[in-house]
């Protein structure tokens, strides 16, 4: 390549999937200046920049994996900036630009206006801004119900302002999957074991905030019957409710009777991507921590506040696994064929999420020397990859290295997918060649 046409290559304007991940580490980094400052913490001493930013990483990337304890280490300054930063990271930080650039009245390019559609899974061109506002509006309004709720148990145990913060930060955790809680010790939701109203709210956040908006908005739009929802929404609702029902009867079974069927269903929803907890998950059987990990890589759906690759990326390669058992050539569902595109970006998101899972496990065993079983440091990568933020063992007691290597883990469980999709999404159609190379057959399985 020549010299001016690389020089030329420079200047020229960052590409999509660039903006998004200058996007989210220009955030990162800013909250992780603001969580270590003194003010940030409840005795006026600095967490340290490592712990910051793992713990902004974490809240962005909206995981709930944390090196300290949120409620006994964090002042309310810092709960303020936490609490941003999920809410930032869960809507999507391209939603809140878009709504700042509209109001500012700039001019917003092509390229962006390309990336925000990616990002709002599909949204038209032409009114960015319109459905930017029905998004914001539609997360604030879920989560302040949410919030309602929770205020009617949380206002009688902490009075009304401390219970009424609770009551919020809570629901915008659970909402934006983030995992995040205020009750220190690590403690999450096992105070709440019993308490049916706290458990079925947070789920209900957990659920709505890991369908996606575009979901949300067709169910509630729609007039004639759940016959006429588009095909993404039929395959997002069918598998979310399938893994809900086949995590509860798993829980309630594996665990031996454990776990009654509240806290079996609770653990199937908070596994996907949310990372809250109403048990001691280190008490979990091998068998109920391999299960947890397989649904946080799953997670939820694109276009919402989840990580994981996704319910729509694992049913079309699921469809396709059907598809050629039966020697089909297309792959098909509810008298739809599915791209070949399509299954080509649902194959190569699958592979790259487990390719790092197993690096990331493969690290971490090397690095913790046996100090904790495979299955314990599965669940921890897959709940880093997966933007879940549960742990068995507890992030704190690994090694420092291992923390490490979860940072940019998580960054990528909630960039990565995103990104590659933008990114093979754009470049889709350059790639044609006019001429094709002779056919060759090679054995399989």
């Amino acid at each position: 390549m020549s010299v001016p046409r690389r020089l030329e290559e420079l200047k020229r304007d960052p590409r999509p999937e660039e903006w998004l991940v200058f996007g989210f580490m220009s955030i990162i980094l800013l909250g992780s200046l603001l969580l270590a400052l003194p003010i940030s913490t409840k005795d006026g001493q600095s967490v340290g920049f490592f712990d910051s930013l793992f713990t902004a990483t974490s809240a962005v990337c909206v995981t709930g994996l944390v090196a300290v304890d949120t409620g006994t280490t964090f002042s309310l300054f810092g709960q303020v900036v936490l609490l941003t930063l999920i809410q930032v990271g869960g809507l999507g930080f391209m939603v809140f630009a878009t709504r700042v650039m509209m109001m500012l009245g700039r001019r917003i390019s092509i390229k962006n206006r390309m990336l925000i559609r990616e990002s709002m899974n599909g949204a038209s061109l032409s009114n960015l801004g319109s459905v930017a506002r029905r998004y914001l509006l539609l997360a604030l309004g879920i989560e302040a119900v949410g919030a309602a709720l929770l205020a009617i148990r949380f206002i009688p145990m902490y009075g009304l302002r401390r219970g009424l913060w609770f009551a919020v930060f809570h629901a915008v955790s659970a909402f934006c999957n983030a995992g995040f809680d205020l009750f220190g010790r690590f403690s999450s939701l096992t105070g709440f074991y019993t308490d049916a109203l706290t458990l079925l709210t947070v789920s209900a956040l957990i659920v709505l905030g890991g369908l996606g908006f575009s979901v949300i908005l067709e169910v509630l739009l729609n007039r004639h019957g759940l016959k006429n929802l588009s095909l993404h929404t039929r395959i997002v609702l069918t598998f979310t409710m399938a893994l809900l029902l086949a995590g509860t009867v798993f829980f309630m079974l594996v665990e031996n009777g454990r776990l009654d069927i509240l806290n079996a269903f609770f653990q199937s929803v908070t596994m996907r991507t949310a990372g809250f907890n109403s048990v001691e998950l280190s008490s979990l059987t091998d068998g109920s921590k391999v299960f947890s990990s397989l649904l946080m890589m799953i997670g939820a759906s694109p276009a919402s506040t989840g990580g994981g690759m996704k319910t729509t990326t694992v049913a079309v390669v699921t469809l396709l696994i059907f598809s050629v058992v039966k020697g089909e050539n297309e792959v098909n569902a509810a008298r739809r064929r599915i791209s070949a595109d399509t299954v080509r970006r649902a194959l190569a998101v699958v592979t790259l999420f487990l390719t790092m899972v197993m690096l990331g496990t493969l690290s971490l065993s090397i690095i913790e020397n046996g100090r904790f079983s495979l299955a314990d440091i599965l669940f921890e990568c897959s709940s880093a990859m997966g933007t879940v933020g549960v742990s068995a063992i507890g992030t704190p007691n690994l090694h420092p290295v291992s923390r490490a290597v979860l940072l940019p883990m998580m960054f990528l469980g909630r960039v990565g997918p995103l990104t590659l999709a933008i990114a093979v999404a754009r470049r889709q159609g350059k790639a044609r060649k006019l001429s094709k190379y002779p056919e060759e057959k090679i054995m399989i399985g």
